[in-house]
């Protein structure tokens, strides 16, 4: 991805200013592992990577390995996006993670009784990771449905194998591009009464997406952590078509 493009991707209205320096050899696996330590998300709520022993044994122990993957529970939006899924999964609902990156929502749904899961995501990489942290958390893929979605506007993700009004909850923790332009997709999944959560996105940018889920959402509350937001809503029984 270009600086253009990487711009774009988060709403950056220009590239900002930025500079190129050759650095020294880094062994980036070992330093990757120092810097990435047990992580509290919330009392009894830990994410843990697989190289340490979790702090509290008797806590919901999330281990993981993101490897390249997005969601190692240290970024605010991934916080907020497990706080929420925490507070709604009370037993046996039916979970989608958009934009699953390491698989660390759908897994957690899993561990806070949620009966399924699904992610999906267009990046192979996070598939990958997101199946190996399923392994450490020992959960069956039968629990756990992962999707590869086809990249690019021109398809809009319509290709992925799951039904609509599928999900009890559905959480999209993604850029802001996509979080605007799939809104109609990612909202089609939920159940009539669902709750959405959408995040990856900044304060400054909310009422821009607030704007554009209203048609489609009721109910709608906001939390943050600094700048980063999470909102959701319940998903209006009858829509109006825009």
């Amino acid at each position: 991805m270009c600086i253009s493009q990487a711009a774009n991707s988060i709403g950056l209205k220009e590239i900002p200013n930025f500079q190129v320096e050759m650095g020294e050899e880094i062994d980036w696996i070992t330093k990757n592992q120092e810097s990435f330590q047990p992580v509290e998300i919330a009392e009894r709520l830990w994410i843990v990577p697989e190289w340490t022993s979790p702090p509290v044994a008797e806590a919901v122990n999330i281990i993981l390995n993101p490897g390249l993957a997005f969601g190692t529970g240290e970024h605010p939006t991934t916080k907020l996006c497990l706080l929420l899924l925490q507070s709604l999964i009370k037993g046996g609902e039916a979970f989608l993670d958009y934009g699953t990156g390491s698989g660390i929502l759908a897994i957690a749904a899993l561990k806070f009784g949620a009966a399924s899961s699904a992610g999906v995501d267009i990046d192979p990489l996070a598939i990958e990771s997101a199946i190996r942290n399923a392994s450490l958390n020992n959960i069956q893929l039968e629990k756990l449905e992962l999707h590869l979605a086809p990249s690019g506007n021109s398809s809009s993700g319509k290709e992925i194998p799951l039904r609509k009004e599928q999900f009890d909850v559905v959480i999209a923790n993604i850029l802001l591009n996509p979080v605007m332009e799939l809104a109609d997709h990612i909202v089609s999944f939920a159940k009539p009464g669902a709750t959405i959560g959408i995040s990856g996105i900044l304060s400054e940018q909310l009422p821009n997406v607030t704007e554009r889920y209203s048609p489609f959402l009721e109910d709608i509350s906001v939390a943050t952590i600094d700048d980063w937001v999470c909102m959701s809503g319940t998903k209006k029984r009858e829509l109006i078509d825009n």
